[in-house]
């Protein structure tokens, strides 16, 4: 760079408004010099990157036809890299065919490129070179924090030494840090360069197959400090990529195109993060590793050295996708561990002699463990501790001495009957304790803990949740979805005001809810679905004369307590509390009482002003409170309730949410299998304007929906076919900026005693989408559960970017869409009878024309039509909307 004074000299050369162009691998030299704009040189695209590799490896532009494929490789290896591009085709210019297939074997490790890249590597410090090494070899494509943790407990300084890397071009960083293929394979080049075939000498491990060699060689092993194997191995993919490469003999100076034609995937490599992961050439030896494509052995693993590594910091075996066979024996572990992750750990236990005071993370889900070690041991550092699915697991260890351990994962253990007060570490934030099978208590809780998140989902052996619980202060979410045999819950749950999310689907035998619950302000999600013995709960009558309600007497604890002494003082006697004057449930966002058997619900749902999802399914009740003043209600269910006559009043207006939301991407009003239901018209209506107001908001939501009796398609479809199967044409409407979506109708019945899902398959010569009736049903259920035969109308509107993603289209495929439905089950015989269809591409126009004119429509009407845009792409016919009652 320039000194102070050349830098003045410089300037006093130029005119006003030069511009300078400064070219260098490290930004923080552009930054302390003062430059105005910093640009970050981005991966050739796939036309640039084959043009380049041609002029250097054939001299012309165009890939001669025995080449095709070996091309194809060796871009797939670069990933955009000039340089490496540049290197590999002058180094393969001139040499045949079977020159460049056993080239590519040694293509990760060229050294004409390694001695180039190698520049940058050799000007960074020592504690920067470590860094890069570690993220080189195994810390790629991980959370920035999950890799700053690691950096930091092998000693170094991750936010400067990450920093560094990143002005020097060697890293990405954004959510996850990033490094380039060809830069990874620097790294590890590095590593194995001073003793290439010895690999006990190497710092880092990322092998398993060099594992083995350093377990049969019995060598000392104190240099590796890191193993790690976390990857997913897909012996298919190296077979695959001979046959899907399709490159041409491109004349690149005439094909202009060739971006638009080049069977090469068109990836933004700055921006997608997943390229690397996708890449078909993996980190094993492709020469050696060519017969897996035909065998199916299971890859096995020598175990044996891992005794002798008193240095190892970082274990990790992880693999998805194949099983790996484990041999030899584990007598030591180094006490030097920090990070401990084992996948099906086979032994059942660790060995006796590990000293774990300096492990933040273990991790062995799926493991062949009993019980992790018998005396007790200090774990000053544990932060995380993952024991899932390990079905052997009959006892907890002691780990109160573990002080900062902020989550524990006993997820599917199923043998494990309770779990000791020393798991409740007061930094312990989530506690998963989903499907334990045999867990018939848990512990006691203290008013010291900060827990966040309790899972107890599919604990069938719990009876109860005792008086404890409402010490809990901080409990945002509650899971017990499936705990068969809970019959009640204690009143002190009132007591948790931060809870958000409280979970009791299918708790079969529980028998009432405390109304103590009515006092939790923060509930935001609460589902009671399947929950059948409810229905005598005095809760229900509480909430129905919620408006008048001010006192409760509650035989356990009050809503708020007089003193904050000890908690077991305080249930000694029923108190009395005042209810908040504030409306029942002020944050409810999403309500499931579905399969209750209500014959009634409570009037104070409909004051429930902020509720977003309410599903009232499978309940016995005839009619419904007033549910007008829910205006941000987006989805209602009401399928098979046998006994409903009519349909409340709902909201004329829905207003777009804001903030998170509890319904997932299902919108709309769902009213099937109601046999009884007066004034079906009415219900049509409703459903098509909800899903006409809901399309509107369709950028939040990609679908708005709706299921109801019918047997008429509304006019405003302006494509109306007879039965189940019709053929679209996109041409006209994908490069009209006006273009929003399209809509869809269908009519529908259901001749048997169960539906199906109903798609759009695919079918030869024609693309297409699939999509599911939205109409729910369980397998436990009575079989004759549909007594509802009549016709029945589904509509749904899918917006412009989803329409597109669901039928894959390309210029190619605009004019031979295909929409069929096929209603028969995976699992059984039943069907859907599909009988007439309608759709509708939406405009702009259409929606804010449909806004204008809404309010002239009472409520009790609802059914708009509308004289809109034709499917001929040549009408200029302006939009008008015409208001037609009828179907």
């Amino acid at each position: 760079m320039f000194t102070a004074n050349r830098k003045n000299l410089l300037r006093e050369r130029l005119g006003r408004g030069s511009i300078v162009i400064i070219i260098s691998r490290d930004q923080q030299i552009l930054k302390a010099r003062g430059a105005d704009l910093i640009y970050q040189v981005k991966p050739l695209d796939d036309t640039d990157a084959l043009r380049l590799f041609c002029k250097n490896a054939f001299k012309n532009n165009y890939i001669m036809s025995d080449f095709k494929t070996l091309t194809s490789h060796v871009l797939s290896h670069c990933e955009g890299h000039p340089l490496a591009i540049e290197v590999l085709g002058s180094s393969l210019f001139g040499k045949d065919v079977s020159y460049w297939g056993s080239a590519l074997v040694s293509l990760r490790e060229s050294k004409s490129i390694m001695d180039v890249l190698r520049i940058s590597f050799d000007q960074l410090e020592d504690t920067h070179k470590e860094i890069f090494l570690d993220i080189a070899c195994f810390l790629y494509d991980h959370d920035v924090i999950y890799v700053k943790e690691i950096l930091d407990f092998r000693g170094f300084n991750p936010e400067y030494g990450l920093q560094v890397l990143v002005d020097k071009s060697l890293i990405t960083m954004r959510r996850i840090v990033e490094m380039h293929d060809v830069l990874r394979n620097l790294g590890k080049y590095i590593v194995r360069e001073k003793s290439p075939w010895n690999p006990w000498k190497w710092s880092r491990l990322w092998d398993f197959k060099d594992l083995n060699i350093v377990s049969l060689d019995n060598k000392a092993t104190e240099n590796v400090e890191a193993i790690v194997h976390e990857e997913d191995y897909d012996i298919e993919k190296d077979s695959d990529l001979e046959e899907d490469s399709d490159l041409e003999d491109y004349d690149l100076e005439e094909d202009s195109d060739l971006e638009e034609d080049s069977d090469l995937e068109d990836y933004d490599l700055e921006e997608d993060s997943d390229l690397e992961e996708d890449s078909d050439l993996e980190d094993y030896d492709l020469e050696e590793d060519s017969d897996l494509e035909d065998s199916h052995f299971l890859p096995t693993v020598r175990v044996d050295a891992l005794s002798t590594m008193s240095n190892l910091k970082l274990l990790k075996f992880r693999y998805a996708g194949y099983e790996i066979n484990y041999s030899g024996t584990l007598t030591k572990l180094s006490n030097e561990l920090g990070y401990l992750t084992w996948v099906k750990y086979p032994f059942e236990c660790l060995p006796p002699s590990f000293e774990p005071d300096k492990l933040v993370e273990l991790i062995l889900p799926k493991s062949n463990i009993k019980q992790l070690w018998e005396d007790r041991k200090p774990l000053p550092n544990l932060r995380h501790l993952d024991l899932s699915g390990s079905k052997n697991l009959i006892k907890m260890p002691y780990i109160g001495d573990a002080l900062y351990l902020e989550w524990l994962d006993l997820e599917g253990c199923i043998q494990l009957e309770e779990i000791g007060l020393s798991v409740l570490s007061r930094k312990l934030t989530s506690l998963n304790l989903r499907n334990c099978k045999s867990l018939i208590k848990l512990p006691q809780f203290g008013e010291d803990l900060i827990l966040k998140k309790l899972y107890l989902e599919g604990c069938q052996s719990l009876s109860h949740i005792d008086q404890s619980i409402g010490f809990l202060k901080n409990l945002d979410h509650l899971n017990m979805e499936n705990c068969k045999q809970l019959k009640r819950i204690d009143p002190s749950i009132g007591l948790l005001e931060k809870l958000r999310e409280l979970n009791l689907k299918n708790c079969k035998n529980l028998e009432s809810l405390p109304n103590s619950i009515l006092g939790l302000n923060s509930l935001k999600y609460l589902n009671l679905s399947g929950c059948v013995k409810l229905y005598n709960t005095e809760l229900l009558y509480e909430l129905r004369d919620a408006g008048q309600l001010k006192k409760i007497g509650i035989d356990g604890a009050p809503i708020h307590f007089q003193s904050t002494s000890s908690y077991s003082r305080q249930h000694k006697k029923s108190v009395s509390c005042s209810m908040p004057s504030s409306p029942i449930f002020p944050c409810m966002r999403q309500l499931d009482l579905s399969f209750c058997n209500l014959v009634e619900i409570p009037d104070a749902i409909g004051n429930m002003c902020c509720l977003e999802w309410l599903d009232l399914s499978g309940n016995n009740f005839a009619t419904l409170p007033n549910l007008k003043k829910l205006s941000k209600l987006l989805c209602l269910k009401l399928q098979h309730c046998k006994q409903l006559k009519s349909l409340p009043e709902l909201p004329s207006r829905i207003e777009i949410p804001t903030g998170e939301s509890y319904f997932g991407n299902k919108t709309g009003l769902y009213i099937f299998n109601c046999p009884k239901l007066f004034d079906r018209k009415r219900c049509s209506n409703m459903a098509f304007s909800w899903m006409m107001q809901l399309y509107q908001v369709i950028h939040s939501f990609y679908r708005s929906e709706g299921v109801s009796p019918g047997s008429e398609i509304p006019k405003w479809f302006n494509n109306q076919h007879e039965g189940n199967c019709v053929s679209l044409d996109a041409s006209h409407v994908m490069h009209d900026d006006n273009w929003i979506g399209v809509a869809f109708c269908a009519i529908f019945v259901v001749p048997h005693e169960t539906i199906s899902a109903m798609a759009f398959s695919k079918t030869d010569g024609y693309y297409s989408g699939f999509s599911d009736i939205p109409v729910d049903f369980y397998e436990d259920l009575d079989q004759e559960l549909v007594l509802d035969k009549s016709d029945h109308m589904w509509l749904f509107f899918f917006d412009r970017k989803m329409f597109i993603f669901k039928f894959h289209l390309q210029p190619e495929n605009l004019g031979r869409l295909l929409l069929k439905c096929d209603g028969r089950r995976k699992w059984k015989e039943s069907y859907a009878e599909v009988k007439k269809y309608g759709y509708r591409w939406v405009y702009k126009g259409d929606n804010e024309q449909r806004k204008r004119k809404f309010g002239e429509i009472e409520e009790n009407e609802g059914m708009m039509s509308e004289e809109g845009r034709k499917d001929d792409a040549s009408s200029s016919q302006e939009n008008t909307i015409n208001l037609d009652l009828s179907l």
